[in-house]
């Protein structure tokens, strides 16, 4: 089981999100420390440990530390500014 821990800028994404998507992102984020590649999870490209998982038109960013069993959410963004 992973610890996550979410950055500074991952907290005011959550802030602005409408109450039905935070919802189900912060479910989401919760079965991390469970699964931290869950299916429909991508390894993002150019960046050691950052992956991403799709729930709606949202992005999570979000880094793996399997030695310090911890979990960095970076972003979380709607997919047109996502990647940006």
């Amino acid at each position: 089981m992973h610890e996550i821990l979410l950055e500074r800028t991952a907290e005011k994404d959550l802030n602005r999100l409408p109450p039905e998507v935070f919802r189900r992102v912060i479910s989401h984020i919760k079965k991390l420390a469970e699964n931290q590649r869950p299916s429909g999870s991508r390894k993002i490209t150019g960046s050691p440990n950052s992956w991403r998982i799709r729930i709606g038109d949202y992005r999570v960013i979000y880094d793996i530390d399997d030695k310090r069993k911890t979990i960095s959410v970076m972003f979380i963004r709607h997919r047109k500014d996502a990647y940006r």
